[in-house]
């Protein structure tokens, strides 16, 4: 019998990525392969590339290299964005086999398949504008959750961003089909889903529908408990979003929303949709309506002419609105944008500088989040995870919970009281009932 071929993912950047990889591993397992880690000698690599940043490129040529020096025979795929922008200078790196781009992810194990010997790589791309297909994924594998794509691409363009350009045009499949896709995902065992997609708020136009009718439906799904709406523009989360959040059953008081800067100066110089005031009413009504919602914010450091006074203006709006947790992104430019023809840049050590103070305010705000919740009783999935003697899980609104190993934990969602912060950064826990 001839033993199976191996074949190892590397994902880098965001979640629909790693939803987008699970989808293409389980084609090659159904196809025969085996699975290993990165670190092994396999057959085939795929690495699907981010390229939000000059360093998440870096990253990904760094794991290209990598791969073809720890496996010389093996066959080497690149995908995702980078793959989009600049298939040429990917399939130029020595090992690099096959270059995919966003219209032939689904492909990919034909394009192997195809391969008899290495030779120059081949280059599977397509012009942005051709890129009108919908790549159906979900992630499986985690016993907690699962992270499910229900929109790509973006009709936004933002000053910073070639994720048009990556992703092509807003588009997404029936909400008939992700509710079947979802079925699918509670049929083995996984209770909580991460609605992802490049601009998810957006979704419904290529199919007549909407993105608060797409939570009604998926709130109807047998077998899943809990919901999270990933990243989602802030003119895009309407009332009736928050309203129905508030009184879901299984949707999480827990939003993930850009503001980018807090000086509406930048924010115009950006081509963002809203200003400050309109970003803080967002704030203002889910803290009204839901006191204890856990608010994720993205904010870019060091965008063309942010000057010290637009930096502090930034920091002291932040402050004012109180989120819970800071994604931040030292500016980076990028080929083809509007921000990379701007003058006026700031320099690397400034934007490293301002990216540090907003970090220190990020830790403040997280563990002033955390205290405000002590005494608080919460519902946490548990993972399967065991650091040392203490295991972890995540309450509704996205508060890292430790209690001690318990193996009859893993996959429950289980009440705990927040007792207090360990030196981790965790919240500690006490079980309200012994299951």
């Amino acid at each position: 019998m001839n033993e199976k071929r191996k074949i190892a993912f590397c994902t880098l950047g965001c979640k629909l990525n790693f939803s987008e990889t699970s989808m293409l591993a389980r084609k090659f397992l159904e196809n025969g392969f085996v699975r290993v880690p990165a670190g092994q000698i396999a057959d085939v690599y795929v690495v699907n590339t981010c390229s939000v940043t000059e360093n998440a490129d870096k990253k990904c040529r760094q794991l290209l290299r990598k791969l073809a020096k720890q496996a010389p025979n093996a066959i080497i795929v690149a995908t995702g964005c980078y793959a989009q922008l600049k298939p040429n200078e990917l399939a130029a790196i020595e090992g690099v086999d096959i270059v995919a781009g966003a219209d032939r992810k689904g492909n990919i194990f034909e394009y192997v398949n195809a391969i008899s010997e290495k030779k120059t790589a081949k280059i599977f791309s397509c012009e942005i504008n051709e890129t009108k297909s919908f790549f159906k994924a979900f992630s499986m594998g985690d016993r907690t959750r699962s992270f499910l794509k229900v929109q790509d691409g973006c009709d936004y363009h933002c000053a910073y961003c070639t994720i048009p350009m990556a992703r092509g045009k807003s588009r997404n499949i029936s909400i008939a089909e992700i509710c079947s896709e979802a079925g699918i995902i509670a049929g083995s065992g996984i209770k909580e889903i991460i609605i992802t997609g490049i601009n998810t708020g957006d979704f419904g136009k290529t199919t007549s529908e909407t993105f608060p009718d797409l939570l009604k439906h998926l709130e109807d799904v047998e077998g899943i408990e809990r919901y999270r709406i990933s990243s989602i523009e802030p003119n895009l989360l309407t009332d009736e979003i928050i309203d129905f959040v508030r009184h879901s059953s299984k949707f999480l008081p827990h939003f993930h929303i850009p503001l980018q800067s807090g000086c509406d100066k930048i924010l115009a110089l950006m081509r963002r949709r809203y200003n400050t005031e309109f970003f803080a009413q967002r704030i203002n009504y889910i803290f009204k309506l839901i006191p204890n919602a856990f608010i994720g914010i993205d904010v870019i450091a060091g965008f063309p002419t942010e000057t010290d006074e637009d930096f502090n203006i930034t920091y002291n709006f932040l402050q004012t609105i109180n989120p819970a947790f800071l994604h931040i992104f030292p500016y980076s430019d990028r080929s083809n944008t509007v921000a990379s023809a701007m003058e006026k840049k700031v320099a690397s050590d400034i934007k490293a500088k301002r990216a540090g103070i907003l970090k220190n305010l990020c830790e403040t705000l997280h563990h002033e989040f955390y205290k405000r919740n002590i005494g608080n009783k919460v519902k946490v999935l548990f993972e399967s995870a065991q650091h040392g003697e203490m295991m972890c899980g995540f309450s509704e609104n996205y508060i890292k919970v430790e209690v001690p190993y318990r193996q009859n934990l893993t996959g429950k969602i289980v009440e705990v009281e927040i007792t207090g912060i360990a030196e981790n950064g965790n919240a500690t826990g006490k079980l309200t009932i012994q299951p």
